[in-house]
């Protein structure tokens, strides 16, 4: 009797944790829909991006077993964010325009790319960075690639309805009608990080075009950007958000004053403190999901598999900062 109780805790603790990854994600949304400011917005956007990745990401990864399809749906969920939040926003209405101009910008560059790739057919099969989840999978116990596929899906769009949103809500929020020096600061680094990985990705487009025309294959790019970090793609989408995020600051600051209907004065002053953390929270998880989940990690796993000058490349070059060459 006792072992078949263990038996049963042990597989409830296996099944737990196929849904962990789900959990900072919800308590971001709580965190949320708990602020009456963004209550109305936030369920409208939960809504939104339900249907989008139910009908754009989950059925077809769901027929078939290909993580690929998070590229359309996550980029034009962001787009869906900056519309949902112009329109439903209750600040100063420049501000809103702004700020919801710039997600929807950072969804477009991402979106039409990705449709252009499934329209050339390369969503016919597995990316090598989610091919790498299925490693990671492997060596988390985890069997049931179909209910993980799921579950990682569902945490993309988790992440536009919850932390992702978090800074432009705030930002769109604000009944302020001047700018401050910070969000001018944050408007520059979104710009400045936008150019950067734009110009990263056509000098990474421009290097294959030229390696295939001299036919030369499995060559490694250290030209432009690229010579100073060995992903200046994923270091400039960080700072994008590091823009928004501290573009929303003086906002938030501005939520202090706000009352929550149903909490207390003490209470009310916690939410705040979170609300902030989660700021805060929104650039450690893109950090982590650019470095380790789905960008740098994954992507060199397979280089050093087909590259031979890789590994020589990563001991001269830094992986996300940039930086000057290091010596051998």
């Amino acid at each position: 009797m006792f072992a078949f109780g263990t038996l049963k805790i042990e597989t409830l603790r296996n099944k737990l944790r196929y849904f962990r990854p789900l959990v900072p994600y919800l308590i971001g949304l709580l965190l949320i829909v708990s602020t009456a400011e963004f209550t109305n917005i936030a369920l409208t956007n939960i809504l939104v991006q339900t249907i989008l990745f139910i009908f754009v990401v989950c059925i077809p990864i769901w027929r078939t077993q290909r993580m690929s399809y998070v590229d359309i749906g996550w980029p034009w969920g962001l787009v869906l964010l900056g519309i949902v939040s112009y329109l439903l926003s209750s600040g100063y209405w420049l501000r809103s325009l702004i700020v919801s101009s710039m997600v929807i910008l950072v969804g477009l560059r991402m979106g039409l790319g990705a449709v252009k790739m499934w329209r050339a057919g390369y969503l016919d099969k597995e990316f090598p960075r989610y091919q790498y989840q299925r490693i990671l999978w492997k060596e988390e116990g985890k069997e049931n690639t179909q209910l993980a596929l799921q579950i990682d899906a569902i945490s993309q769009g988790l992440a536009n309805a919850s932390f992702l949103s978090l800074p432009i809500f705030i930002t769109a929020s604000s009944t302020s009608q001047s700018l401050e020096l910070l969000e001018i600061v944050g408007i520059t680094i979104w710009l400045l990080s936008l150019l950067m990985e734009s110009i990263a990705d056509f000098q990474k487009l421009g290097f294959l075009k030229k390696m295939k025309k001299e036919g030369k294959q499995n060559q490694v790019c250290n030209i432009g950007l690229w010579k100073y970090t060995r992903h200046p793609n994923y270091f400039g989408e960080w700072m994008v958000w590091n823009g928004l995020i501290i573009m929303a600051i003086p906002s938030w600051l501005r939520l202090e004053t706000l009352s929550i209907a149903f909490l207390n004065d003490q209470q009310s002053k916690i939410l705040w403190v979170l609300i902030g953390i989660g700021l805060l929270y929104t650039s450690k998880m893109m950090y982590t999901t650019l470095v380790y989940t789905t960008g740098a990690v994954p992507s060199e796993h397979f280089s050093i598999e087909k590259r031979p000058d890789y590994k020589e490349y990563q001991k001269t070059t830094n992986r996300f900062f940039p930086g000057p060459k290091k010596e051998k």
